[in-house]
């Protein structure tokens, strides 16, 4: 007749197996002598020590925090660039003495240190003639382009079609923009569109994070109306 101490080593299970030695770590420090008899195998399938298997494991989480820890570094250094580009055009944009000068600030700084093909700045006020990239028209008269994007009063990503394209940054950017996004200006009444803009049809989408060109359009809302004035 088996006893129970039989039965419960017939039953034992990997499982109960792992779970004492997690609860017991220090239990190869008194069988020392066992650690040289386990033998584990590697991808190529040769036996090893459990002393070598470790030493890879370790071997190997340590190339992969490394791997990470590169990750993490390159990524900090794109984000300060990021930051002083930024930093750059915003206090360029504050500095601003007149509404043209804005929109060309706007505009040299997104096409030559950002990834961006094409800029735009539009605002609403009676049409003037003027050699900068600014463009200044009615409210209805936008309407009649983009009356979809001013209505929703929200940021958007994506295609967009040749005729909002043209009205956003000129009749020569038709075949240039494939994509773009755009940010409707808002301070107590709608001040007019900011549009920037990639010849690559994937790289504005509806997904995307505006936070970036909504933060500018934060600096512009409160710079134009000073500016509309003067």
């Amino acid at each position: 007749m088996e006893s129970s101490t039989e039965k419960k080593t017939d039953t034992l299970t990997d499982d109960d197996v792992a779970r004492y030695l997690r609860n017991h770590p220090g239990f190869f420090l008194k069988h020392e002598d066992l650690l040289a008899e386990i033998k584990l195998s590697q991808d190529t399938g040769k036996a090893v020590s459990l002393t070598e298997r470790q030493v890879s494991i370790l071997r190997e989480r340590n190339m992969e925090m490394r791997s990470r820890l590169s990750g993490l570094l390159e990524n900090a250094q794109r984000n300060d660039v990021l930051f002083e580009k930024t930093k750059a055009l915003v206090l360029a944009l504050v500095e601003a003495k007149r509404a043209d000068e804005l929109s060309d600030i706007f505009c040299t700084h997104l096409t030559r240190n950002f990834d961006i093909d094409a800029a735009g700045l539009v605002v609403f006020g009676n049409p003037v003639v003027s050699n900068s990239r600014l463009r200044v028209t009615s409210e209805a008269e936008a309407s009649k382009y983009v009356g979809s994007i001013l209505k929703n009063n929200k940021a958007i990503c994506g295609i967009l079609r040749d005729t909002e394209i043209a009205f956003l940054f000129g009749d020569k950017e038709v075949a240039r923009v494939g994509s773009a996004a755009v940010v409707p200006l808002h301070r107590d009444r709608p001040l007019g569109l900011i549009a920037i803009g990639s010849k690559d049809p994937q790289h504005f989408q509806s997904s995307m994070d505006t936070l970036f060109l909504g933060y500018i359009a934060e600096v512009i809302n409160r710079c134009l109306p000073r500016l509309l004035k003067s």
